[in-house]
């Protein structure tokens, strides 16, 4: 049977400093036909530099993400989009585990687990809190599409800065059965700085009103954007939130800061 092509967008902007190891692990799949598109947001830095070592497909466009992403897919020749982020490294089995779980299914998206790893305290907080996600529908979302349903529903939605991947995951959801796969994407936080994290939340909430205020995201945006609900995920594993009690205190220390700025981020917006 021919292997379908599968097509993987990575958007950037100034990536040099993780681009090289995102492109090596989509290199380094054991499934092999796929194409990698990048498409990149006038970076200053060497970004197109590093790129071009990988693939030819470079293209220039923003202004944000969704856009992007659109883009790559409207250039890709592929049976299958996946789409990640050049701070994300693929598990080496990703592409061949969600050929195996789509394909000759009824299936419209897949949501691939992440794990976070990074230097420094904050990052091992951030890694904590990220494997309480697994599973977790509210809040994880699909990645890897066939491509006449990313057609059909219209892409990225590209007035969202903030919560498109969401957006595009509840769209897809209301038309298709989503499914998962075990293997993982690793998501690189670097040298994560708690306040450089702050910043960056307060900036997407400040732009989250486009996603919440969707009539479809309105149920999962309340339990999204839930310090309770949160909460009740960590406090619901005791065992692994106290496992290193000065990273489970540390983690609910920087998510309650987190949900601080972006509130602030919210209501300075409006």
């Amino acid at each position: 049977m021919k292997k379908p092509l599968i097509s993987v967008v990575v958007p950037t902007k100034n990536s040099e400093g993780f681009l090289e190891q995102c492109l090596r692990t989509i290199k380094e799949q054991t499934y092999k036909n796929l194409e990698i598109i990048v498409v990149d947001n006038n970076s200053t830095d060497k970004t197109k530099e590093i790129a071009k070592k990988y693939t030819k497909l470079i293209f220039n466009k923003g202004p944000e993400r969704s856009t992007q992403r659109n883009y790559g897919a409207s250039k890709a020749r592929g049976d299958y989009l996946l789409f990640i982020d050049s701070d994300m490294e693929l598990t080496k089995n990703v592409v061949k585990d969600c050929i195996r779980r789509i394909q000759n299914t009824d299936i419209g998206g897949l949501i691939i687990p992440e794990e976070s790893f990074g230097k420094g305290f904050w990052a091992r907080c951030k890694t904590l809190e990220r494997s309480f996600y697994v599973g977790v529908d509210w809040i994880e979302a699909a990645r890897f599409f066939p491509k006449d349903v990313f057609n059909q529903v219209g892409g990225y939605d590209e007035t969202q800065i903030s919560g498109e991947d969401w957006d595009l995951n509840q769209r897809v959801g209301e038309k298709h059965r989503l499914g998962r796969i075990k293997s993982y994407i690793k998501h690189n936080e670097g040298d994560l700085s708690l306040l450089n994290l702050l910043r960056k939340k307060m900036h997407y909430a400040g732009e989250i009103k486009n996603y919440s205020s969707k009539k479809q995201n309105i149920l999962n945006s309340k339990q999204q954007f839930s310090l309770r609900n949160r909460y009740m995920l960590f406090f619901a594993n005791p065992r692994r939130l106290l496992s290193n009690p000065l990273i489970g205190i540390g983690m609910l220390f920087m998510k309650t800061s987190e949900f601080a700025a972006g509130g602030i981020g919210y209501y300075l917006k409006r």
